[in-house]
């Protein structure tokens, strides 16, 4: 246990905060690491220590912790219109603006937008929205959600149970009607002597063995991440959207993208739906809307689901959710300054170059022995940790073999995300060479640190 003394910034943590989603042994043994400024993709804490942060904060600081533009743009704003709702008929320019503006630059020639706090909320509006017009439509038996084991949409009551992680057991979710169906992570989930095409199909035909088993006729929606975030960076398997979309489509059920880590240049493209060649009923943005830099989240919806809520909402003269600072003005001036910096300001350009390099220090990394699957695209990728590679053989739970990597590049000044048996780089879009050099280097000494102590 570290002795921290007791008015130390460690200690004041620990005595004031519940901590979400932390190690907390690693807490007790470490103490916490508090943060008080950045600089470029750096963040430092109260001792003065720098760390590269190859997390960008939580995958959505991608500009960077002190970009001017996008600072300004909020200074702007808060001098000129501080803060407002959208309700009553009533919401700000910048609101209708980066309305346009997310249609524009989203796969849909035409939709609509509403606008959230965090991409839980997002995806629990979204689910809403999918009630809502099946119940003004007549169906209302139409409530069932598929969503993927592993996959991550959000810790809201609704979005936690659409959340295939076994955690959510603890607050008894998920809820009723939330079918988590396999996991399409090919390395791990193929069967022995599977293709991968093979192992495609066969999600495909447990989709339709689910429709079938559970009705079409009640199955509200299925969301689905293009590249699986909190799940580990795990990419879709080969022609996976092309065989699960038919399947809906010929059933009726709408297809939600949730982009909410995809989306605005993490794999290369604008959306991760563009990535793997599809076109989803809908998208759920929050993360790099704002890089980071204001709490929102975005429900971006295309004709057919857009014409249908409307249809909903002029049934009863009302839509009735939202929230106090939804389309919040000076988020909205910031996302605007971000998916310019994004997709005109050369930021996603960056990825698109940087990605071929990423991908080969990692998979130079990767060569080590205790390394069992690289995975990953843009700049997003995971590294899993296994005891044996030949046979795919995990560490031992007890080991907190992620943590015990992730804490080890804590010490030589660098953050990366343990997940499950993987660690997780998913750095700023603004990574220079020499950058993305020291993440390697910090990186491959932690492992092999790591790998010699477990040896």
């Amino acid at each position: 246990m570290h002795d921290h003394p007791a008015n130390s910034w460690e200690s004041r943590a620990a005595r004031y905060s519940l901590y979400g989603f932390t190690d907390l042994p690693s807490v007790a043994e470490r103490g916490t690491v508090v943060l008080t400024h950045g600089e470029g993709p750096y963040v430092f804490d109260t001792n003065g220590k720098r760390y590269l942060d190859s997390n960008s904060g939580l995958w959505n600081m991608v500009a960077g912790f002190d970009h001017p533009n996008l600072a300004e743009a909020a200074k702007a704003q808060y001098d000129r219109f501080p803060g407002y709702h959208a309700f009553f008929g009533r919401m700000s320019d910048q609101t209708v603006e980066l309305s346009e503006t997310l249609i524009n630059v989203s796969p849909f020639p035409r939709g609509k937008v509403f606008y959230t706090n965090s991409g839980s909320e997002a995806n629990d509006t979204m689910v809403k929205m999918l009630w809502f017009l099946n119940r003004a439509e007549g169906r209302t038996q139409a409530r069932k959600i598929l969503t993927r084991k592993n996959g991550y949409h959000g810790v809201t009551i609704v979005s936690a149970s659409m959340t295939g992680k076994p955690y959510n057991e603890v607050f008894g979710l998920p809820l009723d009607g939330f079918h988590h169906l396999t996991c399409p992570h090919y390395w791990r989930e193929g069967q022995e002597g599977e293709s991968e095409a093979a192992f495609t199909q066969r999600l495909g035909a447990e989709l339709e063995a689910v429709i079938q088993a559970e009705g079409a006729d009640t199955i509200a929606g299925f969301f689905a991440e293009p590249v699986m975030g909190a799940g580990g960076v795990i990419p879709p398997p080969e022609g996976y959207f092309q065989t699960i979309q038919p399947i809906l489509k010929r059933h009726g059920i709408p297809l939600i993208s949730d982009e909410v880590i995809c989306g605005f240049g993490r794999t290369g493209e604008t959306w991760g739906a563009t990535t793997y060649g599809f076109t989803p009923d809908a998208l759920i943005s929050s993360k790099n809307l704002t890089a980071g830099y204001f709490p929102m989240g975005a429900v971006l919806l295309g004709p057919e689901l857009s014409d249908r809520m409307q249809v909903a909402i002029d049934g009863i003269g009302e839509f009735p959710h939202g929230f106090t600072a939804s389309g919040h003005p000076v988020g909205c001036a910031v996302a605007l300054k971000a998916i310019d910096l994004i997709l005109k300001g050369g930021l996603m350009d960056r990825v698109r170059a940087g990605a071929p390099r990423m991908q080969a220090g990692l998979a130079e990394i990767a060569t080590h022995p205790n390394i069992g699957e690289l995975r990953g695209i843009g700049y997003m990728w995971a590294l899993e940790a296994v005891r044996d590679r030949a046979s795919r053989q995990p560490f031992e739970a007890d080991l907190s073999i992620s943590e015990r990597i992730a804490n080890t590049c804590t010490d030589h000044g660098l953050i990366c995300r343990p997940l499950g048996q993987s660690v997780v780089l998913c750095p700023p879009f603004i990574l220079s060479d020499a950058e993305m050099d020291e993440m390697f280097d910090k990186l491959d000494a932690a492992l092999k640190q790591v790998f010699a102590g477990l040896a």
